[in-house]
């Protein structure tokens, strides 16, 4: 055989370098898709941390907001109590009826009231919470 004709063997060999060849190719172009896919999905899930984090501290604000509320509300709640309650005994010890009949309807129309009234605009409650002058009423 002369060098320069090629046999059926060196045939058979140059496609199976060709088939290896093929074969490393893809699996070259899936591993660098797999990559592209990893860094896509890691940005992903860092902007969803990211959201995450942002609607915590968005929900906390409003916890915190609500939280401040009603403290204040159920604090001067409570101071009008005491205080309609100390009008009461002075009436009783005056022996002033009329006078004890207006502070029990007073009482009577605070226990009534619901300090919850005012949460349906959270707008307002935020405005109140925010200005020191704002008087709390029931």
């Amino acid at each position: 055989m002369n060098m320069k004709e090629k046999s059926p063997l060196d045939f058979a060999k140059g496609q199976n370098i060709l088939l290896v060849s093929n074969a490393f190719n893809e699996v070259i172009q899936a591993y660098l898709e797999c990559k592209r896919t990893i860094e896509t999905e890691t940005t992903k899930r860092r902007e969803i941390e990211a959201w995450e984090k942002t609607k915590i501290a968005e929900i906390q604000a409003h916890r915190d907001l609500l939280i401040g509320y009603l403290e204040r509300s159920f604090d001067e709640r409570s101071q009008n109590f005491k205080s309609l309650f100390q009008l009461a005994d002075q009436a009783l010890a005056n022996g002033d009826n009329q006078q004890l009949a207006l502070t029990l309807d007073s009482i009577i129309n605070l226990a009534k009231a619901s300090p919850f009234k005012d949460l349906g605009d959270l707008s307002k409650v935020k405005e109140a919470l925010k200005s020191p002058d704002h008087t709390w009423e029931l």
